[in-house]
């Protein structure tokens, strides 16, 4: 009962914080960058920090947790497999639009791309995170899966969502500091980052906020007694999408 409860409130907090960080990525964009739009200027490259915070982080993140929430436990597994898969693939699509804005914005101004650090560590985290998308869904939901390939995907499923979850986190981190490095120079009406002004208050937060989101959902992953309980034989857990439906 005890677990349970500490489960709950990780899941809360989990929760909370996310919801934070989506919010705080969008007052820094609305506010502060001057909102939104789609049109090769800086407002389009605004929805870049918001939908990779919100894709690649916040929804990815309460889709790796949806397993350990104990109102889904004793019930069929169908529905959460679906909900999971549907709220990975959501989030990878927010992510992919997010690039598509950047990489739009940096083309128009023949700015080159993929030249930094945060451009690496994060495409290599929307590429893992395709790849993973599509294993997942072929090893765990289409039917004709073999039995052995379900089981040797299981181990390396689970170790590469928290790896991707980390990258996200490094990439989101790291590019908040690069764009308050860019914007904030004492110039064009900013104080200079060194001054720390309220943007600058502000998008440091974000990423506290983001960094502490990734803590707590690797603590909700990692802690095995908040695991869903599965009283199912090892081979039957594995078993086709097709054969879940009463389980």
């Amino acid at each position: 009962m005890r677990a349970v409860v500490s489960l709950s409130i990780c899941l809360l907090v989990c929760l909370a914080l996310g919801l934070a960080c989506v919010l705080l990525v969008y007052l820094w964009s609305s506010r502060f960058r001057g909102g939104f739009q789609w049109d090769g200027s800086e407002l389009e490259f605004n929805w870049h920090p918001v939908l990779m915070t919100s894709g690649l982080v916040v929804m990815y993140g309460y889709a790796a947790v949806l397993y350990r929430v104990p109102l889904t436990w004793g019930q069929s597994k169908l529905p959460w497999k679906l909900l999971h898969s549907g709220l990975m693939l959501l989030a990878l699509l927010l992510s992919v639009v997010g690039l598509c804005a950047v990489f739009d914005v940096h083309n128009k101004k023949n700015i080159p791309c993929l030249y930094s650090l945060h451009s690496w560590v994060g495409i290599s985290a929307v590429v893992l995170f395709a790849v993973q998308w599509v294993a997942g869904f072929t090893g765990f939901l289409l039917p004709w899966s073999p039995l052995s390939f379900r089981k040797l995907l299981r181990p390396l499923h689970v170790w590469l969502g928290g790896s991707i979850l980390t990258l996200s986190i490094a990439a989101c981190v790291s590019g908040i500091n690069a764009k308050l490095i860019f914007v904030l120079k004492g110039n064009n009406h900013t104080e200079p980052y060194s001054r720390l002004p309220p943007e600058a208050l502000l998008a440091n937060s974000l990423g506290v906020m983001i960094v502490a989101f990734g803590l707590v959902v690797l603590r909700i992953l990692t802690n095995k007694k908040w695991q869903r309980p599965d009283p199912q034989p090892l081979d039957t857990a594995y078993r086709p999408l097709n054969q879940e439906e009463n389980d």
